[in-house]
């Protein structure tokens, strides 16, 4: 992450892989990411999902540029359960000023799908 990576620190997010179009992001989920039924917060999801499409449209961004979301979809399929939490995000469509991404967040230890979303980020800079 850079140096001046601000909440996507805080909350956790470490980048697994990234290429053109593509990147992995991962979430050690801990006690301060549980909501109180003790699964994964929907917000730590939420920002595991926009870290990892914006880190993929950085991919083929100017140096200058960075992503800004403009709207994010996601559909929780099953709870995050404490362990990890692997978002695999690409890039759909590429359009210059508007850049549409999908990201898929599954539990690392099962497999399972946890998350589904699609966002739509402009980039600025």
């Amino acid at each position: 992450m850079s140096e001046n990576a601000g909440f996507r620190e805080f909350v956790g997010t470490e980048i697994s892989s990234m290429e053109e179009g593509c990147a992995v992001v991962r979430l050690q989920v801990e006690d301060h990411h549980l909501n109180p039924s003790g699964t994964a917060h929907g917000g730590a999801v939420y920002t595991l999902v926009d870290v990892s499409m914006a880190e993929a449209i950085k991919t083929t961004a100017e140096e200058e540029e960075s992503a800004v979301t403009i709207e994010i979809k996601i559909n929780y399929l099953e709870p995050g359960k404490p362990g990890t939490l692997v978002c695999d995000a690409q890039i759909r469509k590429d359009g210059g000023r508007i850049t549409i991404a999908e990201a898929e967040v599954t539990q690392e230890e099962s497999g399972e799908v946890v998350a589904l979303a699609t966002g739509t980020y402009t980039r600025i800079g």
